[in-house]
């Protein structure tokens, strides 16, 4: 499949997991100090474990907005919220932590994947952000081709 392959036509979990692994090899992601001790709901019992989850997270987040045209911090939370186990009382949809999302965008926006919109509020993706993402999509979908022979 030559050119004009962008992020709808990849696989969700096999496009974040590549492009979360870019933003670890390039390395300039600005990570937190609290990362290794934050739980990222109060849904959850633990914070995550996997070590490399801040960068998860940045792809998801950049997979999200490239999906829509704007997406704020208070939808994130939405998206990334989980059932909370109330012991007897039944669950309960529980939004995610807005400072995790929060950091998320900054960290993307130092980057440059990401900018405010001015007009409708949140963040909407940069040009050069859809081209990386794109780029991401292209090898993550040849790795695939090559996985099936």
């Amino acid at each position: 499949m030559a050119g004009g392959v962008t992020v709808k036509d990849v696989d969700a979990q096999k496009f974040i997991q590549s492009y979360a692994e870019f933003l670890k090899r390039q390395g300039k992601l600005p990570i937190p100090g609290w990362v290794d001790t934050v739980k990222t709901s109060h849904s959850k019992e633990l914070p995550p474990q996997n070590i490399d989850w801040f960068y998860v997270r940045a792809a998801a987040v950049a997979r999200h907005v490239y999906m829509r045209k704007t997406v704020g911090v208070g939808r994130l939370r939405k998206v990334h919220g989980a059932t909370k186990n109330r012991g007897s009382r039944p669950s309960h949809h529980v939004d995610a932590s807005g400072g995790v999302d929060r950091k998320v965008m900054q960290a993307l926006e130092k980057i440059g994947v990401l900018e405010q919109d001015e007009d409708k509020g949140g963040r909407r993706i940069t040009q050069s952000g859809q081209r990386d993402l794109d780029r991401i999509a292209m090898t993550t979908m040849e790795q695939e081709e090559e996985d099936d022979e």
